[in-house]
């Protein structure tokens, strides 16, 4: 008998659970320094294949530049190893001898990753380095549009681990890509964690499968750029950012905010750098192509260039337009322009205050993308901490690229392709993941005081303990009642006396 596509994909997510928890198993044994020799030889095989891998996540994609793909290839393996490989992970990780703590790192045994079509190789890489260093096992969940990238990308670290010894089954990856297979793998009891980078159903539907789950919500950063800041270093950044394998990293700004003292300038300047502000009529075009009817991005245009997404709307802009920007006032639902864009578009807004770029910042925040990302260029320091106290963001990038500093590249941050949004977006955690995302503590504790050390804390006098009966004195008896009221009663004539 012939199973379906489905039932097929179905079967071979429970036969891979069943070896990848059975590797797990005999991987938790490994000491951190066999574990720390695992992922080093995995980091030198994805470095030496960036730019194969680049150049084959761009043709089977479509999105983005290849030589960018180098660069976010080098993030997701070489950066975060270098990030990562002193971090304790395994057996005891911290001991605290004078509060008589000790801790222990617990795998959470299984990950379950699935990877995007936007940043499918380096993901892939960045998320089974963390798994490994965590001592998990990983099965990837391919992007169906990026299927062969990702399984050749698998199949690469997969030679490397075996070449160090790692157990059969640690590293694996669905090659029958379906929804089945994705939700069979996220629903399995067996699973110790989701990771999940994607589009917002597919985190929603990790978030709602019973098993624990990292997921990220949509970006849709503004950049503040504020009277003090240097206006060309600012827009350099703004530019090199939201041009970076065109705009397909959700942390890349998607609108610029800026006072209206220095509106004029900004404009001027983002014209220098390549920058086409479109008139009302074109703005109305491509405002028709960043949506489909059911209010959500249009895949066609992510990860394309100004020259495509300008022919798609059928406008005609300078040859050397780097990126596509409107001027807007309103922010809503409604209003693609105030909503991510995966691609060179940019909205242009301008306030009387810093106070009100603020409001307007929060406004783009909270019609999509709260605790997400959002940059600031600025040299007052002042107003960047107020920034920061106040935008429901996770990461407030000041003076650099979004795309860049949000992913650790251009920052101090964690190097991380899923960048947490905290509870006001919907994530479990505001952190760029990390391997210490994926363990568990178990904390070892003695006893460091005694109970009659807490009593004398207490404000409450201790209850007598409970004794028999007292003998009859003069003719009558005492119970333990008696005895708790005559002493509160005696405690209470000498504290008065006090």
């Amino acid at each position: 008998m012939t199973l379906d596509k489905d039932l097929q994909s179905i079967q071979a997510v429970r036969d891979m659970m069943k070896k990848a928890v059975a590797a797990q198993k005999e991987f938790q044994s490994w000491d951190q320094g066999r574990v720390d020799a695992l992922v080093k030889a995995i980091a030198d095989a994805c470095e030496a294949n960036v730019e194969p891998l680049a150049k084959m996540a761009h043709e089977e994609t479509g999105f983005g530049i290849w030589q960018d793909k180098v660069i976010k290839n080098l993030l997701g393996s070489k950066l975060t190893y270098e990030y990562i490989k002193d971090m304790k992970t395994v057996g005891i990780i911290r001991e605290d001898r004078e509060k008589k703590l000790m801790e222990i790192a617990v795998p959470v045994g299984v990950v379950a990753a699935l990877i995007p079509s936007t940043n499918p190789t380096s993901t892939t890489m960045y998320k089974t380095l963390i798994s490994v260093k965590a001592g998990n096992a990983i099965i990837v969940s391919p992007h169906p549009n990026a299927k062969k990238c990702i399984l050749e990308t698998v199949r690469i670290i997969q030679d490397a681990a075996k070449f160090a010894g790692a157990p059969d089954g640690l590293i694996q990856c669905i090659e029958l890509a379906t929804i089945q297979a994705t939700n069979t793998l996220m629903q399995h009891p067996d699973t110790g964690i989701i990771l999940a980078t994607g589009g917002t159903p597919m985190v929603k539907a990790a978030y709602s499968s019973g098993n624990p789950a990292l997921g990220v919500g949509p970006g849709n950063g503004p950049s503040f750029i504020e009277r003090s800041a240097d206006i060309p270093a600012a827009v350099k950044h703004i530019l090199d950012s939201k041009t970076f394998d065109n705009g397909t990293i959700c942390a890349s700004e998607q609108s610029i905010v800026t006072e209206a003292c220095i509106a004029d300038a900004v404009r001027a300047e983002v014209k220098r750098q390549g920058g086409y502000f479109m008139t009302a009529e074109q703005s109305e075009k491509v405002e028709k192509m960043i949506m489909r009817a059911n209010n959500t991005m249009n895949p066609a245009i992510v990860g394309k260039s100004v020259q495509t997404i300008a022919k798609m709307a059928g406008i005609t802009v300078p040859e050397g337009a780097r990126v596509l920007v409107s001027e807007q006032t309103a922010v809503g639902p409604k209003n693609p322009y105030s909503r991510e864009k995966l691609c060179p578009i940019l909205a242009f807004f301008a306030e009387d205050t810093w106070e009100k770029c603020c409001e307007k910042s929060i406004a783009i925040l909270q019609n999509e993308g709260a605790g997400h990302t959002m940059t600031i260029h600025s040299a007052n320091e002042e107003i960047i901490r107020e920034f920061a106290l106040k935008k429901p963001v996770s990461r407030l990038l000041v003076n650099t690229p979004g795309a860049l500093g949000g992913v650790g590249a251009t920052t101090s941050l964690a190097p991380a392709l899923t960048l947490g949004c905290g509870a006001v977006g919907g994530s479990a955690t505001s952190d760029n993941v990390n391997p210490l995302n994926l363990i568990n503590i178990r904390r070892v504790a003695w006893g460091v005081r005694e109970l009659e050390d807490l009593r004398k804390l207490s404000p409450v006098p201790a209850a007598a303990a409970p004794c028999p009966a007292v003998p009859a004195v003069c003719g009558g008896s005492l119970n333990t009642s008696d005895v708790e009221r005559i002493t509160r009663e005696i405690l209470a004539a000498v504290l008065a006396k006090k």
